[in-house]
């Protein structure tokens, strides 16, 4: 194990709710001075408390040269499940600078019973198999990933994100721009109204966003579920703050 200083300079990738939990747990926390940082592609991100910077690192080299430069002792990776880049980078940026790293993960969702999941890898296969499972689309993958299904034929999409798509969107569509989390009720009330015969989502995991998949059950509606990217080889995973807090001490003994 690497040691840390007896006042550590941590920093948070962050961006999810479990990074801003995390943050807020170590604030104030003695030997912890903790720096969080969000990749600023949502407009009007939820801010953690704590000390916070904004932007990308410039790749794997420019993320290992500010951890360098800033004193970083150790770094906990709690971006988005699918933020497999930034997650690819903090592998290589802990390696070079010789620091311990973390991947904060909440668990992948599992089908339950009356669960009708069709598994894929990519987007671009989730489109793909849409024309056999319904015309009327509840597209919850984020706004970067709308264009993977701009060429659909035929069909119709419910598209629910924070900001508006980046790049082409399907020719048929209504944008809901909304931030969770959601309700069973809402959600069912969603899809009823817009008449929505097939979710496609990513396996982000939690509870925020999970009630959409209740609604698809009680409405016995086919889920396109994108599988999520493996964590870097070789980085050790937590699946939630607690887990993470205790790292970070460890760390500091």
């Amino acid at each position: 194990m690497v040691s840390v200083n007896v006042t550590s300079r941590l920093l948070i990738l962050g961006g999810t709710s479990e990074a801003r939990s995390l943050a807020e747990r170590l604030d104030g926390r003695a030997g912890c001075d903790v720096v969080s940082s969000l990749a600023g592609r949502v407009a009007s991100p939820l801010m953690p408390v704590g000390q916070v910077r904004v932007g990308g690192f410039g790749g794997a080299s420019g993320l290992a040269s500010w951890i360098d430069a800033h004193g970083i002792r150790a770094v906990i990776d709690a971006t988005h499940p699918f933020a497999a880049q930034i997650s690819r980078n903090a592998a290589a940026a802990a390696a070079a600078s010789h620091v311990p790293l973390l991947a904060l993960r909440r668990r992948a969702w599992v089908p339950s019973e009356g669960d009708r999941w069709h598994e894929v890898t990519s987007l671009e296969d989730a489109a793909l198999i849409l024309p056999e499972l319904g015309c009327r689309h509840f597209l919850t993958v984020g706004r970067q990933g709308v264009s993977a299904f701009a060429d659909v034929a035929g069909a119709w999409f419910l598209v629910r994100a924070v900001d508006p798509p980046a790049g082409r969107t399907p020719r048929q569509m209504e944008l809901l721009l909304d931030r969770g989390p959601y309700s069973r009720d809402a959600e069912l009330a969603l899809m009823r109204d817009r008449k929505i015969d097939t979710l496609i989502t990513k396996n982000s995991g939690g509870d925020g966003t999970a009630a959409k998949l209740i609604g698809a059950r009680e409405l016995d509606l086919p889920v396109v579920m994108v599988r999520r990217p493996a964590t870097p080889a070789g980085v050790p995973e937590v699946a939630d703050v607690s887990g993470a807090a205790e790292w970070v001490d460890a760390q500091i003994r």
